[in-house]
């Protein structure tokens, strides 16, 4: 790997760009100095297997729907219904996801490791702060493979538009509004949920945001907050935990997409391709497929990754022996979700540490950026840039 030690962005410089989450508990910053070079091929395989992997979720999906698989994937019931209604229907689009990828420097293979669909992490630092980086140190900011702000203004007109052609989105605009929501009490999600409906207001949407608690949910009348209804609600809320903690919210979100008065973004379907165990599936329908890794509900025979249906941050994963001896291991909350074996896939590395490197889905694979950390990526890993030389 090809790395470049550069001029750090201060944390006044970060606070002035809205990002106030730039020192990790332990004190050390959270955004990186350095910035990963990376060339045009590079950059070029990231974006196409981004581009062929949605392509076949799209078929795993279809496949899991027509098999009744969503008890493998872990799925609670209380959302089948959502999920499937939300999947026949166009007017649910799915905003954005991203990848999470092993190798694609210096000649090592990309290898999916997980896909974000639902409530991804890193938006702002891949859409503003890389940017911002390269642009203090002097380099061409537009050297980047980095269009997610345009892709998901251009994304948010297709829940209009439906399909590639976004030019009539002005005509056929009808100001039907979107109500953007975060959980209150994180300043990381409240600013990445306010720079959604700063791009939303930006392509032209009629946009309000409010905390999840007040939002007003009614199975009759719809979304409404401080009296004015809305058709579209982003919630960053992941699905499963609106499942699992709050089951008189799914029933209520299945009646009101039944009635179709509110579209939730993103869509319910986006579970299935949350669930980790959606690799199985994947695996199933295109074996040996280079962009993949083995993975099974099994324990495989080989060094592998222990990982569960659902978790976030590196929690309750396991890098295992070939026998199952646990070489690596982080705790977490996740372990009733049941377990996906994932062929071991070793990240990128310089100077002993580690990059998974990121790539956004909007319509089109649209930005890459990297975390820099252990084998098993946490919640104390660091964001860092990247170059296009």
């Amino acid at each position: 790997m090809k790395i470049t030690e550069v001029e750090a962005l201060s944390n006044e410089d970060l606070e002035n760009l809205g990002l106030e989450w730039h020192t990790d508990i332990d004190d050390t910053p959270y955004i990186s100095n350095e910035i990963i070079e990376v060339t045009e091929d590079e950059a070029q395989r990231y974006y196409d297997a981004a581009n062929e992997l949605y392509d076949m979720y799209v078929e795993a999906g279809q496949y899991v729907i027509d098999n009744d698989l969503f008890f493998e994937l872990g799925i609670p019931f209380n959302l089948v219904e959502a999920i499937k209604m939300s999947w026949e229907e166009e007017v649910h689009w799915h905003l954005y996801g991203r990848f999470d990828f092993a190798g694609g420097l210096d000649g090592k293979p990309i290898k999916l490791l997980e896909f974000n669909a639902d409530t991804p992490t890193m938006l702002y630092e891949s859409a503003i702060i890389q940017w911002a980086l390269l642009k203090k140190n002097g380099f061409d900011e537009s050297m980047q493979f980095n269009s997610l702000y345009e892709s998901l203004s251009d994304n948010f007109k297709r829940i209009i538009t439906l399909g590639d052609d976004i030019s009539n989105f002005d005509f056929v605009y009808e100001g039907w509004k979107i109500l953007f929501s975060s959980i209150q009490g994180s300043i990381e999600e409240e600013r990445s949920v306010k720079l959604l409906e700063v791009i939303a207001r930006e392509a032209g949407f009629n946009t309000s945001f409010c905390y999840a608690h007040e939002a007003q949910l009614d199975e009759h009348n719809g979304l409404s907050f401080n009296g004015d209804n809305y058709e579209f609600w982003f919630k960053l809320i992941p699905w499963e935990s609106i499942a699992v903690d709050e089951p008189d919210l799914a029933m209520l979100i299945t009646t009101m997409i039944r009635n179709k008065n509110t579209i939730f973004l993103n869509p319910a379907y986006t579970l299935m391709f949350q669930s980790k165990r959606m690799m199985k599936i994947l695996w199933d329908l295109f074996p040996n497929h280079p962009l993949l890794l083995e993975n099974s509900y099994e324990m495989l025979d080989k060094k592998q990754v222990k990982k569960h249906a659902f978790g976030r941050e590196g929690e309750s994963v396991s890098i295992l022996s070939s026998s199952g001896e646990i070489l690596t291991k982080s705790n977490g909350n996740y372990e009733n979700y049941p377990e996906l074996y994932q062929e071991f896939a070793e990240l990128n590395s310089h100077n002993g540490s580690f990059y998974q490197a990121n790539v956004f889905y909007a319509y089109e694979a649209c930005a890459l950026g990297f975390r820099k950390g252990g084998e098993i990526l946490n919640n104390m890993s660091k964001f860092v840039s990247h170059r296009i030389i």
